[in-house]
């Protein structure tokens, strides 16, 4: 391969990263106005339980990519291992559960 088409592996784990960055800030903003929502025009029960709900689904999906980024923190010359399905699984479901939520607060 020549040097020109050599890939360089540090490249792939940086867009990774941050991507993992950016999808986090997304939930927290989702997270926040979901909170907002169910906290304008006065608290409720049904509000507060479902802003309640928000927040622990960001807490879990915040756990989950933190653990990723650092996980894709390795060296350079070495590759990052893949994400464990248990944590894929429990990223798209608390990203699943959290779009749910938001809904539930719109109407």
């Amino acid at each position: 391969m020549s040097e020109a088409g050599a890939r360089d592996p540090g490249l792939q784990p940086e867009r990774t990263r941050l991507a993992w960055r950016r999808t986090t800030l997304s939930g927290t903003v989702a997270a926040v106005l979901a909170g907002k929502t169910a906290l304008h025009g006065g608290p409720s029960a049904a509000g507060i339980t479902v802003c309640a709900m928000c927040c622990a689904l960001w807490l879990c999906f915040l756990a989950v990519a933190h653990r990723r980024i650092r996980t894709l923190a390795t060296p350079p010359d070495e590759p990052p291992p893949p994400l464990a399905p248990h944590l894929a699984t429990a990223a798209a479901l608390c990203t699943l559960a959290l779009a749910a939520c938001g809904a539930a607060l719109l109407l």
